[in-house]
């Protein structure tokens, strides 16, 4: 596991042996965790963000939107 991104609110790990990616929104306390097609689909979607547009402010409400609907609450056993 490798910690790629990390923010005030999200948290972005690579398993690169499980070729898959996990999005931790620390806020709302959601996880989402994607791998095959689908995180090669958000690989590239954050690889399209213009340069002007990568600061924390936008990548956050990039990953915002990405987890919204889809992202599994976070429960403490």
């Amino acid at each position: 596991m490798n910690v790629i991104y990390n923010s005030d609110h999200f948290w972005i790990l690579a398993y690169p042996a499980d070729q898959g990616y996990e999005l931790l929104d620390k806020e709302l306390q959601r996880t989402l965790f994607l791998q095959g097609a689908s995180a090669w689909h958000f690989r590239n979607a954050m690889e399209d963000i213009p340069a002007e547009d990568r600061d924390q402010e936008h990548i956050d409400e990039f990953l915002d939107d990405y987890c919204e609907g889809t992202a599994s609450a976070i429960v403490f056993h």
